[in-house]
């Protein structure tokens, strides 16, 4: 294999349209009659370098004549390393979990005319202004909340009589009480995410239109739903639900914190099935929806799996195009992602363990899959800002300070 692993630098740099080296797309090269195809990735405990060498090695066997090179992310986001990269003027030809915005839907090859891309899941519900730029291979789910059996016995709690918040705090209690950290968290993206995981299934499933109510100042973070989820997590905070020192603790850490038992409860997204799997956890770990003061169980929070763009200045689009074809509509590359994260499709099944049924059965009684994109997508940068803000809670910030900052933010973004 001679696959080329570039380490992303961890500067990134403002995002622009405009490339001293733009090629404009359309052609192929890379000398000697190969095509050398360079793909931004993300690496995660479950898409690692491993993983994504022994995909790429499937497709090169079929495609001689193309050599797919990795570009990891490192510490960075995927975003910021394309930033990065399209600022350098060194534009890469494919990225993968990197979601276009309307605001930067210019920077990727519209594939509305490209006829397998629209059996894709989620293909309408990622369109921006009629046209589709992003493609992926799966579902994910993510108002999940997975919990230890050994605590939960030990504490004489039943998973399946908690359905809502005072249900949720109760035995939140009880596990303190019996010596337990209650709720696993982490720093880096993890608080933000989880944050959303939970209050997002509560607010949207009663108001799906609440993000395009925000948009047009017809409801605020101070005033709207979200408000009672601020408060929440700063009493959960306050009652030692959470263990403060966590922002400390990377993506990964806190999942292996929770995987060791020190901690009973993670609120985390279907990818942490193949985590738990590979742990050998995975018979010891239940799921259940997260909780809810409405209706329950509540809408999954929910996203496209294995989201894959073609950058418009890619010099190799037609095999870019052709690579990502392959990934989300061959039979054996999409069982093979499917299954390396946790992730769900409609007419695809595979091997799972009793943790992924359980997944699959909150899946199968959810009233709908919440989608924040469309219409429905907040302003950009709305998740790193939300992070901050619960990250803020953490030292001594109030529920009100975050309202308040978080509308401050918002329109400010114009």
């Amino acid at each position: 294999m001679n696959r080329r692993l570039l380490a992303a630098a961890a500067t990134a740099l403002a995002l622009t349209a405009t490339s001293a080296c733009g090629g404009g797309g359309g052609e192929t090269g890379g000398g000697a009659g190969k095509t050398t195809l360079r793909m931004i990735v993300n690496i995660t405990p479950n898409l690692t370098e491993q993983f994504w060498n022994g995909l790429f090695d499937r497709y090169e066997a079929k495609h001689p004549d193309v050599t797919v090179q990795l570009e990891l992310t490192g510490t960075i986001e995927a975003e910021a390393k394309l930033r990065q990269d399209l600022a350098a003027g060194d534009p890469p030809d494919i990225a993968q979990h990197v979601v276009p915005t309307p605001e930067t839907a210019e920077l990727f090859v519209d594939l509305s005319g490209e006829p397998w891309a629209a059996k894709t899941p989620l293909f309408d519900d990622y369109a921006i202004g009629g046209k589709h730029y992003v493609v992926g291979v799966g579902e994910q789910i993510q108002s999940l909340v997975f919990y230890n059996k050994k605590a939960f016995t030990d504490a004489g709690l039943d998973a399946t009589k908690i359905r809502t918040i005072a249900q949720f705090e109760e035995a939140m209690g009880k596990l303190k009480q019996a010596g337990l950290v209650p709720l696993q968290t982490a720093g880096q993206w993890v608080t933000g995410a989880q944050f959303s995981m939970l209050a997002d299934a509560g607010v949207l499933t009663a108001d799906p239109d609440w993000t395009v109510k925000r948009k047009k100042g017809e409801t605020s973070f101070a005033a709207g739903g979200y408000k009672r989820y601020y408060e929440l997590y700063r009493s959960w905070l306050d009652q030692g639900f959470l263990d403060k020192s966590a922002l400390g603790l990377q993506y990964p850490d806190g999942q292996a914190a929770f995987l060791k038992g020190d901690s009973a409860m993670y609120i985390m997204g279907s990818y942490f099935v193949p985590a738990a799997d590979e742990a050998g956890k995975s018979d010891d770990i239940g799921v259940f929806p997260v909780p809810s003061d409405g209706a329950y169980p509540p809408g999954q929070f929910g996203n496209m799996a294995q989201p894959y763009t073609v950058v418009a200045q890619s010099r190799h689009r037609e095999a870019a195009i052709d690579l990502v074809e392959w990934l989300v509509t061959d039979e054996e590359a999409i069982k093979v992602q499917l299954a390396a994260d946790g992730n769900l499709r409609k007419g695809f099944a595979y091997d799972v363990s009793s943790l992924g049924d359980g997944v699959q059965k909150v899946l199968d009684e959810a009233p709908t899959v919440l989608v924040k994109q469309g219409d429905r997508q907040p302003v950009q940068g709305y998740a790193d800002e939300l992070n901050k803000q619960i990250q803020s809670l953490f030292t001594g910030a109030s529920a009100a300070d975050v309202a308040t900052k978080l509308d401050q933010w918002w329109d400010s973004q114009g």
